[in-house]
């Protein structure tokens, strides 16, 4: 009864890596193109609130993609400093055109 059992499982085994490996022609697992990325950011724009909630990452075995995790931040994070150095001279503008202003409303 032993050897019956040994044998069977051996012979269950082989099938099973048979299968999947593939025997011959036929291919049971395909070779598949890895995704890319649905929604990327635009290049020639600035990146606005709809573009960030539209964009669908390409999910990989463990979670996602980190090449396209890691553009997507690269993108996001000069966007950002960008747009703070321009708020920054924008402020100091405002703060430097409200002091010609103060002065100007002297006594006359």
């Amino acid at each position: 009864m032993f050897w019956f059992l040994l044998i069977t499982m051996v012979v269950v085994v082989a099938a099973v890596t048979l299968a999947v490996v593939g025997g011959g022609d036929s291919e049971v697992l395909p070779d598949v193109a890895p995704e890319e990325l649905v929604d990327p950011l635009p290049a020639a724009r600035p990146v606005d609130r709809a573009d960030v909630e539209a964009l669908r990452l390409p999910v990989a075995v463990r979670g996602y993609r980190m090449a396209d995790v890691d553009d997507v931040l690269v993108r996001l994070g000069a966007e950002l400093a960008e747009r703070d150095a321009r708020i920054s001279e924008l402020e100091e503008a405002l703060a430097g055109a409200a002091a010609a202003g103060d002065g100007e409303d002297g006594p006359a």
